[in-house]
């Protein structure tokens, strides 16, 4: 008797090349997602103002990005010595606030051009549960470690999410009219806001989500959320806070995603692309054997193919510097691996 219930998403109407420019934005799994598509030399922004998790901060900076402003200047905390943004990820700091500005400004206007001439954007959701600072009224993207009276925390009302997230979409195709929307509702749990809330807020996510797809031809939907949480339905699939999914659960709904949203000649591409960075990692049993410079040769030769695809010139460098250390070892100690 089988004791899981898989889920392989349909098809996407529409499926992402090797050609394609992507940015992520949003939550943890975007990032995961981003970092995953550049490790395969995919063209993508992978979440440039860093973790965000709710539809409010998300559509306040993309249209930052897009109108070519600057970061709210009502938002900038001091911290330990240390300058934040309330918009940003805290991975985004300055030792001054001028420092810190630039590296905003600079994000904000590298993801606007990304933006008006990416083919798909993939945003993750969250959660609809939201800080508002309380000394300017305005919700935040990361409390940045600072007192919990400086804020309010509630959950965002279904029409608000709604409304948010259908203007967005609206301003975006405006900016790029060809551009493909690709929604995911983050398998990460929010437990700190209690279970009973978490799921009130992915729930919102998932609702509007449904509700873009059907009112927007070019919005699709990858349904992270429901493998995480029924397909991959055992703890052993997370991390030790059971919160976080581990690298199994990573690279299996990554492939999931490839299935259903990658081309063929893109699907080949990332196929060869992982098994050379496999051959790359082998670490041979005698090295400095002839075989093992065969190998080096061989691999090296697959390189210069792949290099018409995509950026390999580091991976050819490392190859190169292998072949070159035999220069050092005295041919007649080579053996037969």
């Amino acid at each position: 008797m089988d004791f899981r219930t898989e889920l392989t998403p349909e098809k996407l109407p529409v499926l992402i090349r090797p050609q394609s420019q992507i940015v992520t934005i949003g939550s943890c799994f975007a990032e995961v997602l981003g970092r995953q598509l550049a490790d395969n030399k995919v063209n993508v922004l992978s979440n440039p103002f860093g973790t965000l998790f709710n539809p409010v901060s998300i559509d306040k900076l993309l249209r930052a990005a897009l109108l070519d402003a600057e970061p709210d200047p009502d938002l900038y905390v001091e911290r330990d010595g240390l300058w934040f943004h309330y918009d940003f990820h805290s991975s985004l700091w300055g030792h001054s606030r001028e420092e810190l500005h630039r590296r905003l400004t600079e994000c904000l206007a590298q993801t606007g051009l990304a933006l008006k001439t990416a083919d798909w954007l993939v945003l993750t959701l969250g959660t609809s549960v939201v800080y508002r600072h309380l000394e300017t009224g305005k919700v935040v993207a990361n409390c940045h470690k600072m007192p919990g009276f400086l804020f309010e925390k509630y959950l965002y009302a279904y029409e608000h999410v709604q409304g948010t997230l259908k203007g967005l979409v609206k301003t975006l195709k405006q900016a790029n009219p060809d551009l493909q929307f690709l929604l995911t509702v983050s398998p990460v749990r929010h437990t700190k806001d209690s279970l009973p809330v978490n799921q009130a807020s992915k729930s919102i996510l998932r609702a509007v989500s449904h509700e873009l797809t059907v009112w927007n031809e070019q919005v699709h939907y990858f349904p992270a959320y429901e493998i995480m949480m029924d397909d991959l339905r055992d703890y052993r699939f997370y991390e030790a806070d059971l919160i976080h999914p581990n690298t199994v659960a990573e690279t299996y709904i990554f492939e999931k995603f490839a299935g259903c949203a990658f081309d063929d000649e893109l699907r080949g591409f990332i196929t060869g692309r992982q098994n050379l960075r496999k051959a790359l990692a082998h670490r041979p049993f005698h090295e400095g054997t002839e075989s093992h410079r065969r190998f080096l040769e061989s691999l090296l030769k697959q390189l210069e193919v792949f290099a018409r695809k995509a950026d390999v010139s580091q991976e050819i460098k490392e190859v190169e510097r292998r072949l070159r250390a035999f220069q050092t070892i005295d041919p007649g100690a080579n053996q037969a691996a």
